[in-house]
């Protein structure tokens, strides 16, 4: 894209305006009924759907992904909007509960009139990623389960993908518009400044962020060092380790170097749950498998910043003395990197962990050789926190000290498939301890991501006519509620 149809740099007044718009429509966009809200969602992911033939090309030239993978990834993007209107309608995720006046509460003295529910926080600013740039740009997950909890959205747009940004977000201004939400309710910023700049602004009640983890701590600091700070839930990248016990690489090694290929190549490498690193039995001849395999042809990366990132990083990982080249693909350092398997021992990468298991953003992976499967729970427990961890294991394992300590390090624990595949479900959980996330007890995938921008309000014998409608006698939304300790739907 050239520089004379990029769109311009959001200034600081403009930053300024939009927030203030953002702040302005929270109110009205927080009190539209859910059924209104619901079909206001439909509508973006309907917009979306009709605009496939214009946005699919236009991502095709910004990011260097083939079309197919962006066509899947826009229904995606329109599947999530949809689920989310329907979490909307359903009315579980306010958590609505009403304990009436008891003169004889057990505790010894009377309970009063309380009822609780979720409320939105607020304006929320979303940093859009790279390597998703539908499912986690300007209408993706973060978006999509903001606008779901009654927040207005100022999204920042990554600077990889800017006219598919500036366009999708025209899709997104006009549905939203066309269906009665208040103006206000979303707006694309551009430029570094504008994003620090929004994330700074007092309108702003909370952030979300997918990206690297140097970008995302620097912008939880400022989030943190606010006057009044505010939540910042940042997905910050992972090494996803894969631990193969010697019973599953007896019986289906070929299946599983073909698996483990397939899956740390996938996208050029350039996905956030990749397999980086993969543990072997030494005598299982996986190793060997590797360094023999056909690895597939290399591929653009998604921009230039990334591509040099990897090189690096690369370069790092090669220069490392415990560390070897298993196998390599065509130019691996070049504009269009073939994959390259590195490998180190168990006792070498419990002596370097922190220089070997840091993440490597495209098509390279890890092998550690281990002697004995008693070394894998303490292998995994030297790890950081991950946002997936996997097992490949057979029938006959005991594996349970094993899941247990990757359930410690990880968000979601595998058994015999591969971390790449994150599917948008209500049991989905894609987040970990730090460094994986700055919130380990939220997810950005699945429809559990609302909750990050709801905050509970308690009302103590409040007039009727002064509560939510939520939390009113005779339920007139017809949502799930707990009244006086009995879930009631």
């Amino acid at each position: 894209m050239s520089t004379e149809t990029a769109p311009a740099d959001t200034t600081e007044t403009e930053v300024d305006e939009l927030a203030r718009a953002a702040a302005a429509a929270a109110p009205a966009w927080a009190a539209i009924a859910p059924a209104d809200r619901a079909a206001a969602l439909t509508a973006v992911a309907d917009a979306l759907d009709a605009a496939r033939d214009e946005l699919v090309p236009l991502a095709q030239q910004e990011t260097h992904l083939p079309e197919g993978r962006l066509t899947g990834e826009l229904k995606r993007t329109t599947f999530q909007l949809r689920l989310f209107a329907e979490v909307v309608t359903e009315g579980a995720y306010l958590d609505a509960r009403i304990d009436h006046a008891d003169p004889e509460w057990p505790m010894g003295a009377a309970r009063p009139d309380l009822r609780r529910v979720n409320e939105p926080l607020g304006p929320v600013l979303v940093f859009a990623a790279s390597n998703f740039p539908f499912a986690f740009s300007v209408a993706g997950g973060d978006t999509a389960s903001a606008l779901a909890a009654g927040c207005p959205v100022l999204l920042k747009a990554h600077p990889g993908h800017p006219a598919l940004s500036h366009r999708t977000g025209e899709f997104v201004v006009e549905a939203l518009r066309a269906a009665g939400a208040p103006d206000g309710t979303f707006a694309v910023l551009f430029g570094v400044e504008a994003g620090t700049a929004a994330l700074r602004h007092p309108a702003v009640r909370a952030a979300a962020f997918t990206g690297s983890q140097h970008a995302g701590r620097a912008l939880f600091d400022i989030a943190a060092a606010r006057p009044e700070p505010i939540p910042f839930y940042g997905e910050l990248g992972s090494v996803n380790p894969t631990f193969v016990t010697p019973a599953a690489a007896g019986e289906r090694a070929d299946e599983i170097a073909a698996g483990f290929i397939a899956s740390f190549t996938l996208g050029v490498g350039q996905f956030c749950t990749k397999p980086g690193i993969l543990f072997v039995p030494r005598t299982s001849g996986l190793a060997e498998r590797l360094a023999a395999a056909d690895l597939p042809a290399g591929g653009p990366m998604l921009n230039e910043r990334l591509h040099a990132g990897y090189v690096d990083r690369l370069g790092e990982l090669r220069a490392h003395p415990a560390v070897r080249v298993l196998a390599e693909g065509d130019d691996p350092l070049g504009d269009r990197p073939g994959p390259t398997v590195l490998a180190t021992s168990a006792e070498d990468f419990r002596a370097a962990t922190a220089e070997l298991a840091g993440e490597c953003f495209g098509p390279t992976a890890l092998v550690v050789e281990y002697d004995d499967a008693d070394e894998l729970p303490g292998l995994a427990t030297a790890l950081e926190g991950q946002l997936t961890a996997t097992i490949q294991g057979s029938e006959g394992d005991d594996v349970a000290d094993l899941v247990a300590a990757l359930a410690g390090r990880a968000g979601r624990v595998l058994w015999n498939g591969w971390p790449t595949g994150v599917s948008v479900t209500h049991a989905q959980q894609h987040g970990g301890p730090y460094p994986a996330t700055t919130a380990p007890a939220t997810t950005s995938v699945g429809t559990a991501a609302i909750t990050r921008f709801l905050r509970p309000v308690a009302y103590q014998d409040m007039p009727e006519q002064f509560l939510p409608q939520a939390l009113r006698e005779g339920n007139p939304l017809g949502i799930p509620r707990r009244v006086d300790g009995v879930l009631e739907h």
